[in-house]
């Protein structure tokens, strides 16, 4: 599986726009983790890594920003999150930045899996080495 934007359930009426996230209706897992990013100083970078075992959903729930993913190759791809309705979907072993942050961006975070540091590849050179 690759990384993948998916667009999620939109309730829309006069007042507002509401969209939620279950599982088997826009989340093709059940959470284990939530948490989420604000507050990011102008400039800088979120994330740098990958992991062994985790999937992860990300939403730009207020504002925008970048998810980079890094291939093994060195190339890039950037997905441009600023919609509450859409999310990428990282897969296992995806390389992935946040950046760009504009102001008052927040980035809600879904995971398969609890916290575990050993679960995390931090070293880019040892995540090529996985994907060679």
């Amino acid at each position: 599986m690759k990384a993948q934007l998916i667009t999620l359930p939109k309730i829309s009426d006069p007042r507002g726009n509401l969209t939620f996230i279950q599982e088997g209706n826009g989340l093709p897992f059940e959470p284990k983790r939530v948490f989420w990013t604000f507050n990011v100083p102008s400039g800088a970078s979120r994330g740098g890594h990958a992991y062994f075992r985790q999937t992860e959903l990300i939403v730009a729930i207020n504002g925008s920003f970048d998810v980079c993913i890094t291939h093994p190759d060195g190339t890039v791809e950037t997905y441009f999150l600023n919609r509450g309705d859409q999310g990428i979907l990282l897969p296992r072993l995806t390389w992935r930045s946040m950046e760009n942050f504009s102001t008052n961006a927040m980035g809600l975070h879904l995971s398969d899996s609890q916290f575990d540091e050993s679960d995390y590849i931090r070293d880019f050179s040892a995540y090529k080495a996985l994907n060679s």
